[in-house]
Parts: C-alpha cells; sequence; structure tokens
C-alpha cells in the first residue's frame, strides 16, 4: 500500500496535537495516530481516522501500531512532562519494553539527557524501524507567529530593549539545551524555564518581581523542527496577565501559536503585547 496520503501522529498532551491533526486532514492526509496514554485531549479521537492509546516508555507499541498501517512518516507533537522520567522507581512505574530501555540506556548512554537529547534519540529509534519524523510545522504554517506586533498594542522602547536583551540570554540558554522560555523586567533576568516547564515559571516571576516584565519564548539555535517546537497559546496569554506581565515575545515563523485567533484576541482583551521577532530584527539589535 502506498503510503503517500498516510501520515503518523504520535501524540501527548494539550491542544497542539488536535492543531496537528486538523492541518494534516485539510492536507487530505488519513490520519493514524498513537497517543501517549494519560495525556492526551479526548477530541482528537474524532480528529483522526485510527487511533491507539500506547504506554510512554513502550516504544515497541507505536511503532507495532504505526507500521501495522503502513506508516512510515510521522509527526511528533504534544506536551509531555519530561520530569516523569526522573520519578522514583520509574522503571517499575512505566514498565519500557526493550526499545524503551535502548533509548535511555544505550542511545543515550554516552551524551546527556536533557530535551534535545532524549528526542534525538527517540527520533533514531522511531527510524531504525522504518518510521521518519517529519517537520511538526509543516501542515500548520498559518498558526505560527507573525513578525511585528501581532496585537493592537506595541512594544514601548523600554519593552523592546527588554526583548532584545531577553533573546541574547535566551539564545545562550538554548544553546545549552536548558529551555526556551526567560522572563525579563529592565534587562534583568527574572526566571529562567528549566524542567518546571513555562506556567509555573511565569508564577515565580510574578512572586519574585510583580507587575512590568516580558516574556521572551526563542527556537533554540539548532532548533530541529520536528519536535519541541517552541508554543503558547491561551494558558501562557492566562499566566502572563494573572502574574504581572505585560508582553509575550516569540520567534517569528518558528513558534505555534495554539488556537491563534483565540489566544491573540484574549491577549487584547488582557492588554498584553504579542510580538514576533525575526533573526535579522535579533541580529540588528532592533
Amino acid at each position: 500500500m502506498s503510503d503517500e496520503k498516510i501520515m503518523g501522529l504520535i501524540a501527548g498532551a494539550d491542544r497542539l496535537p488536535l492543531i496537528v491533526a486538523r492541518g494534516m486532514k485539510s492536507a487530505g492526509y488519513r490520519i493514524v495516530c498513537v497517543g501517549i496514554e494519560d495525556n492526551v485531549n479526548s477530541e482528537l479521537k474524532e480528529i483522526v481516522d485510527v487511533y491507539h492509546g500506547v504506554a510512554l516508555a513502550r516504544m515497541g507499541g507505536w511503532i507495532k501500531n504505526l507500521r501495522k498501517h503502513h506508516v512510515s512518516r510521522a509527526i511528533m507533537v504534544g506536551k509531555i512532562e519530561k520530569s516523569k522520567a526522573y520519578a522514583p522507581y520509574r522503571v517499575l512505574r512505566y514498565l519500557p519494553d526493550w526499545r524503551g530501555i535502548r533509548v535511555w540506556y544505550w542511545r543515550l548512554r554516552k551524551t546527556d539527557k536533557r530535551g534535545g537529547s532524549l528526542l534525538g534519540a527517540t527520533a533514531d529509534e522511531l527510524a531504525s524501524a522504518g518510521i521518519y519524523l517529519q517537520d511538526s510545522t509543516m501542515f500548520n504554517k498559518e498558526d505560527l507567529a507573525e513578525a511585528g506586533p501581532m496585537t493592537s498594542r506595541k512594544p514601548g522602547a523600554a519593552v523592546l530593549a527588554d526583548i532584545q536583551f531577553g533573546i541574547m540570554i535566551a539564545k545562550l540558554l538554548g544553546k545549552a539545551d536548558v529551555g526556551q522560555s526567560i522572563t525579563v523586567r529592565e534587562k534583568e533576568t527574572v526566571a529562567v524555564e528549566a524542567l518546571e516547564g513555562t506556567a509555573r515559571m511565569l508564577r515565580r516571576t510574578g512572586k519574585l518581581c510583580g507587575a512590568g516584565w516580558t516574556l521572551v519564548k526563542v527556537a533554540k539555535p539548532e532548533q530541529d523542527p520536528r519536535f519541541d517546537v517552541p508554543c503558547i497559546g491561551i494558558d501562557t496569554v492566562k499566566s502572563v496577565a494573572s502574574s504581572g506581565g505585560v508582553c509575550i515575545a516569540v520567534e517569528a515563523g518558528k513558534t505555534f501559536i495554539i488556537d491563534k485567533a483565540a489566544t491573540l484576541e484574549l491577549a487584547e482583551k488582557e492588554g498584553i503585547v504579542v510580538f514576533g521577532f525575526e533573526a535579522k530584527w535579533e541580529e540588528e539589535g532592533n
């Protein structure tokens, strides 16, 4: 059977897999989805053509279900709490199969277990079984951030200076594969995203410095578009607004805006600036 119009979807939590699935359907693809148990949005099952629930650490199940439907190309998106990988007794809790063990204890044996390394090892293991991960944005270019202000409010001079400073710091952190986001106020780094995730970092920022800060989210300098693409959405806007932030700055063309229209509408209502910066703007110092 030809796989020309068949695409696999390896889905984690939240709404991004829904957005990607709708993009696939609009492009005329038949979708075979493997959803990570205890993570997947229930709406996804109604969009895809074939759905299989799979365990996080049992990659053999992912591969078996995808190959059964002649899938050779797949997109992997959606949130998975990396902290689960460090849970006590994780081997007993998640019972990895031999492919999961190969990724964690063989493919990563000579490197660290940061996000990029782990996702790269996962992609390599899938490729060894004839399933190749694709650019996760390929069906959803209209959902990516645009250059310049995406809200009617524009950043003032002080916020633009904070954005420029934040890009520099966030890119350095991204190069080290630490995280994609930082918060800045008056050219001072307030908080850095790490294993805790963006939402907790934003709450911590509000407690540390109150109002007037900016969230800067970047793609890593060598971002692999197959996975871990930065994204914002309604929850991001709510968290920034409730914690005293005034601006969300993201990399244009490289950042997903989940439920884009609704997210920007909420930002307008809350008085939050949403600004997309380009690499050229970054290099020229705005």
